[in-house]
């Protein structure tokens, strides 16, 4: 059983980002594997560098739609990206110079941003969308 399961109540009914979003769900569940078996540490390092990689692109996917359909609550979702966007680079950078040496507390924390933007943020836009065409 995974760490954090995907439903289909995640979906936001757009493919290329609920895509998007289990890339992401996945690369929580491989760093929670790797702690399983006692290799957290280890995979910390790539799991942080893909996910700050990750979420920029994944971001700026979901932005552009919003701004090309003028999504009226574009600006509060998009100042919620940048939030995590520079929280991520701030674990990473922790990470990197020995402040952070437990991934289970970057773990939980990712989880729990997962499951709360999708499910709260992420699914307010779906149905916008949705009604425009986009799927």
């Amino acid at each position: 059983m995974a760490f954090f399961e995907w439903k289909n109540d995640y979906s936001v009914g757009i493919a290329k980002i609920d895509e998007q979003h289990k890339a992401l769900v996945g690369f929580l569940n491989e760093l929670y594997d790797s702690m399983k078996a006692g290799k957290g540490k280890d995979t910390l390092d790539a799991v942080l560098k893909n996910l700050v990689e990750y979420t920029k692109t994944h971001f700026a996917t979901e932005e552009s739609l919003m701004k090309l359909y003028k999504y009226p609550d574009y600006e509060a979702h998009k100042q919620k990206h940048d939030k995590l966007a520079v929280h991520v680079l701030d674990l990473k950078q922790k990470f990197d110079s020995g402040q952070i040496s437990n991934p289970i507390q970057i773990t939980n924390f990712l989880k729990d941003w997962l499951g709360k933007h999708i499910m709260g943020t992420d699914q307010l836009y779906g149905p916008f969308l949705n009604a425009k065409g986009v799927r």
